[in-house]
């Protein structure tokens, strides 16, 4: 696949801004960069720069507005629509790139959970065929996974070769999946993160959303406890990823996706996170008490396995961490164990359903959300030691239907497991 030149519409966002850089830059394609004004296109050439840390690329890119979208669009070879998520937006900007697509050329929208067969409807029979869904993750220069989504009418061809494109020229890190809510590592993801906010309501009286992060913390495998990163997302994106798995989908998580009512009430008053100054938490040592509704100081919990692991992970001697966990019949590690053992199993079936591998998962959470990734996660704890504790919250045949047998992972567990809380 050859790509000289494209335009990317919307491209003053964040992920417009990102997108555009890693084609200018690992590409060096000339990109159009479309937004409501001119001004905004200019902003956004210099932030792309910035953004791979190369002001050189810039020359790579040139400002447009909504008003030329017909001149560039048909000059184009590829089309990259990353406007807001909302489904009449996106249809209304790709019915016009449907009009002015040159013949040949291939379309996408940039979209996190928005039905690609859905849009594909906008195009023609023939323009159809070079449609398909693409997911960069935020920053993309730091997180290289790409989920391709195509539309059942997708020339497989087509498909194929972008795929070989966007790993070999953009050295992204390319699963394929089909089209079902959330994609993939989202529906892992958000599925780990809004269980987490349920737990904290749970275990409300025992300090809630600081507890619970405490207790999943980076010595888990992540780099961010999940309610910190649902702050950092913003409550706001995390209802409507989670809304969307909801009403859309019935597997054996579904409950897990319901929106615990403290959040909807910070919703309500415009306490979306970091971008809106307050959430789950406020500044960096305030924290919002389900029970009283103010925001109160953090706590540092005093939690022995989590000293322990840390402990043993700061000398390197990781399988005596994870045993500090799995051995441990506190409360708290009880709850710790059980997040382990869903995020396996939860991972390992819903990449069996969309993904092309089940092992994709592990490229997703990797590469996406930079946390241990399961399959790695699984070898680590062991197949049999897994299956043991496992059956403790699911029966026999489910877990042998999810664990396929000899599941090997291409990474290293080490590298995602944090000597910090």
């Amino acid at each position: 696949m050859e790509i000289k030149e494209i335009t990317v519409i919307g491209a003053n966002g964040a992920l417009g801004v990102g997108v555009s850089a890693i084609f200018a830059s690992f590409g060096d394609v000339k990109v159009n960069m479309i937004s409501r004004s001119m001004e905004k296109s200019v902003i956004a050439i210099e932030k792309a720069g910035n953004s791979v840390k190369a002001l050189k690329v810039c020359g790579n890119m040139k400002p447009y507005t909504y008003e030329n979208l017909e001149e560039c669009l048909k000059r184009s070879d590829y089309v990259i629509e990353t406007i807001v998520e909302d489904l009449s937006e996106k249809e209304k900007i790709h019915e016009k790139i449907n009009k002015y697509l040159r013949k040949g050329a291939i379309s996408s929208s940039v979209t996190s959970g928005i039905s690609i067969n859905t849009l594909a409807n906008c195009y023609s029979e023939e323009n159809k065929k070079n449609f398909m869904g693409i997911h960069f993750f935020n920053p993309p220069y730091s997180l290289p996974l790409c989920e391709l989504i195509p539309a059942d009418v997708t020339d497989k061809t087509v498909l194929r070769e972008m795929k070989e494109y966007l790993t070999e020229v953009l050295f992204r890190k390319v699963i394929v999946v089909e089209d079902k809510p959330a994609f993939l590592a989202n529906r892992i993801g958000f599925q780990f993160i809004n269980q987490a906010m349920q737990y904290a309501e749970q275990y409300k009286q025992n300090g809630g959303i600081d507890y619970i992060d405490t207790i999943l913390g980076k010595f888990t495998g992540r780099n961010m406890s999940p309610l910190e990163t649902a702050d950092f997302v913003g409550l706001d994106v995390h209802k409507a990823i989670v809304d969307n798995i909801y009403e859309n989908t019935n597997d054996y998580a579904h409950e897990t996706f319901k929106l615990p009512n403290y959040v909807l009430d910070l919703i309500e008053d415009g306490r979306y996170g970091v971008k809106s100054g307050e959430g789950l938490y406020r500044n960096q040592d305030e924290v919002y008490d389900i029970n009283t509704e103010e925001y109160r100081k953090k706590v540092n919990y005093k939690i022995d396995f989590i000293d322990k692991v840390i402990e043993k992970f700061k000398i390197g001697e990781y399988e005596e961490g994870l045993e500090s966990i799995l051995s441990d019949k506190s409360a708290e590690a009880e709850i710790c164990s059980r997040f382990l053992i869903d995020y396996v199993l939860y991972s390992l079936s819903t990449s069996k359903n969309i993904a092309e591998n089940i092992s994709d998962c592990d490229i997703a959470m990797a590469e996406g959300f930079n946390w241990i990734p399961p399959i790695a996660l699984l070898e680590f704890i062991g197949e049999e030691r897994f299956k043991k504790i496992a059956k403790k919250y699911y029966n026999t045949k489910f877990i042998e239907e999810v664990i396929v047998k000899n599941l090997k992972s291409n990474y290293q567990y080490e590298k995602f497991l944090k000597a910090k809380r």
